[in-house]
């Protein structure tokens, strides 16, 4: 047998926090919730359900919700509490994730349940071991001020062009753009207030700020060690490595004479042509307060400019009241508040110690899932958010280790977690977002044309992890050809077809032939061999998350299945066959099954368990550290006899549950049946 991938003791999966200013659309389902469920579902089968935790929640604060509610308030006349207002919203979303079969251990949030106590906990230990780390640096900077609402702006009230270079992003706030570009707020580009419309003035605030520039070697050390290894996927290693970039200023070529008559003011710097097919040229500078020091300049001669990627100090503080309260770390700061982004990083954290205590297991255990050599935490996010996990995390997990380092308190230990960055998932060959011109369908709308399990098997199969796939839904696209089919149902056809085909066969066969029994005895070579070969190409697919290629490898598996018996059952059910022959062709085609049916249970759940239903196996007790239930993959390549009883082994035969005439185990929805008629 060939060497086969190595996977933790424990592992967290973590899915993204999504905001509480509103419900799931089809791009958080399929783009992290379900890839995320998927790999969960996988590694509980894969290493023991009892070893996985699969973690997420509500991101309950930040500038989107304050607008939100405000909004809704003024809209509306919602007489609600702001919390009220994010309740109502997560309940929303659980009720999606629920719809979806997304097999959470928590979905919480930041400000809600037990993880919201945990989040508190958590935000007063992280950030104040930051500070005693000497990492943080209280800085003033200018925030934008609405003098005619006579009060300052929180990030999403304010609305600009994103000055980042190459960034053609017409949804930049204060501070982040919708692409997740970071800059200084003095560098937006055409600010208004989303309360007034008024260019907003700049005031001093005063904020921590975590010395992101500082470990700028560790995050370089830290994408070269893992660019190019099974399952770090390329636009992980471009975005990160972008950053990376020393500060840049460009400049139009137009303004070059402009540069020049300035150029003495500044600070040392390194003028860079401008590339191929660009119009712009660069001014390099030695350090981020160099650049800062030349904006000042740039922006008092009135000089037009874009800043590039950089590392820069990343804000951790704020002043927007609703908000996880802040340490009040040298009694300067009492009624800070912590920035939405850097707060969601270790709200798993928070999520985990809740799902432990929940579970009544030990909330302190934490760090042996999160910090120790044989754990491993797989964070599935969108390619928007990979500064953040992929630049920001990286530095402040690092941050956090004791100077001198030692053995305890918060976050000593914090491993590296894996990334799992999906592309866009486009509508109908565009980028929707709710806050656009194209707007995603919600979830919930979804589930009006089709079943959870065809959605979960289409979406995986997108290859998200490769390049920007397109979601087009026939029934919801006003230009679509009546007589094509439905690209979305292309891989419904490999279940309700070919997979339901298979199992009914299988079944109906042994209740017609065997007295409703499946004869022991196991399956052919060639069988064990076919399923032995499925089992590990699946196990390194899935070892390196190409769950695209896991589902063309099932595609062909199954459709061989089909074929299989097409021909085998022809021999096997004639009625000059030699006697054995029906119980031979049930052996191997049962032991199929059980192979295809453990195989697809993380990505079609609820189907693959009614097979199981069917089966009527009663799970062992514990066998050592693994659990002797059907889909551990301790016995992934038993048959089916491994789970017949003492009386079925004496009868020579193993008892199966009746399945009813017509029967499906995945079914259509039936608005499809309804069209067909």
């Amino acid at each position: 047998m060939r060497n086969r991938p190595d996977f933790p003791q424990r592992a967290v999966v973590t899915a993204g926090m999504p905001y509480g200013n509103k419900g799931l659309h089809f791009g958080h389902i399929a783009g992290v919730f379900v890839p995320a469920d998927v790999y969960a579902r996988f590694l509980r089968d894969r290493i023991g359900s009892q070893n996985v935790l699969f973690v997420s929640g509500t991101d309950c604060y930040g500038s989107p919700i304050n607008e939100g509610y405000r909004k809704l308030v003024e809209s509306e006349g919602f007489d609600g509490t702001i919390g009220d207002y994010v309740q109502r919203n997560h309940d929303a979303q659980k009720a999606a994730l629920d719809a979806y079969d997304i097999s959470l251990d928590i979905y919480e949030g930041s400000g809600i349940g037990l993880s919201g106590v945990k989040q508190q906990e958590m935000t007063d230990a992280f950030i104040t071991r930051l500070y005693d780390n000497g990492w943080l640096e209280k800085l003033s900077t200018p925030q934008f001020y609405d003098a005619q609402a006579h009060t300052f702006l929180n990030g999403r009230q304010v609305i600009g062009r994103c000055p980042v270079q190459g960034c053609k992003s017409e949804k930049a706030y204060a501070d982040e753009c919708d692409l997740g570009h970071q800059y200084d707020p003095v560098d937006l580009i055409a600010p208004k207030s989303a309360l007034t419309g008024e260019t907003p003035e700049m005031r001093e605030v005063s904020n921590w700020y975590f010395e992101l520039p500082a470990f700028h070697d560790l995050i370089a050390e830290h994408i070269e060690q893992i660019a190019g290894a099974c399952g770090t996927r390329r636009v992980l290693v471009d975005e990160v490595e972008s950053f990376l970039a020393p500060p840049i200023i460009y400049i139009q070529e137009k303004f070059a004479d402009d540069f020049a008559a300035i150029a003495a003011e500044l600070p040392a710097h390194k003028v860079l042509p401008a590339e191929k097919g660009k119009s712009s040229f660069g001014v390099e500078f030695a350090s981020i307060a160099d650049r800062e020091r030349a904006v000042e300049v740039m922006h008092g001669h009135g000089l037009r400019f874009r800043t590039g990627k950089t590392l820069v100090p990343f804000r951790l503080t704020g002043n927007i009241e609703w908000g996880v309260k802040a340490p009040d770390l040298d009694g300067t700061l009492p009624d800070a508040t912590v920035w939405c982004w850097p707060e969601s990083l270790w709200a798993p954290i928070a999520f985990s110690q809740a799902a432990l205590e929940e579970s009544g297991r030990d909330a302190s255990d934490w760090r042996s899932w999160w910090c120790a050599d044989d754990a491993k935490v797989y964070q599935f996010i969108g390619q928007d958010n990979i500064y953040f996990y992929g630049v920001a995390q990286t530095a402040l997990w690092q941050g956090t280790q004791a100077r001198p380092p030692h053995v305890d308190g918060c976050g000593d230990e914090l491993r590296q977690t894996t990334l799992v960055p999906n592309y866009h998932i486009l509508f109908m060959g565009k980028k929707a977002s709710s806050s656009g011109a194209i707007k995603p369908p919600m979830a919930a709308e979804l589930l009006d044309y089709y079943t959870p399990e065809q959605l979960r098997a289409h979406w995986i199969s997108l290859g998200l992890g490769m390049k920007p796939a397109s979601f087009s839904p026939k029934v919801l696209d006003p230009d679509a050809n009546e007589k094509a089919p439905d690209p979305v149902l292309k891989e419904s056809a490999l279940l309700t077809n070919i997979f339901n085909r298979i199992a009914r066969s299988c079944f109906y066969t042994a209740q017609k032939h065997c007295g409703g029994r499946l004869p022991l005895g196991g399956p052919s070579d060639e069988a064990r061999a076919a399923c032995e070969q499925a089992v590990l190409d699946y196990e390194q697919s899935m070892a390196c998350f190409e769950m695209h290629a896991v589902m063309a490898q099932m595609d062909e598996f199954l459709r061989g299945i089909n074929k299989w018996w097409a021909g085998e059952s022809r021999t096997a059910l004639a009625e000059d066959a030699p006697t054995g022959a029906v119980e031979a062709l049930l052996r191997d085609a049962f032991h199929y099954l059980r192979c295809a049916t453990l195989l697809m249970h993380p990505i079609v759940p609820r189907g693959c368990e009614l097979i199981f239903e069917h089966l009527a196996i009663e799970s062992k007790a514990k066998a050592g550290a693994c659990d002797a239930d059907f889909f551990n993959w301790c016995h992934v390549f038993e048959p089916i006899d491994f789970w017949a009883t003492d009386e079925e082994r004496a009868a020579g035969s193993k008892a199966l549950k009746e399945l009813p005439p017509r029967f499906d185990f995945f079914e259509k929805h039936p608005s499809q049946y309804e069209d067909m008629a």
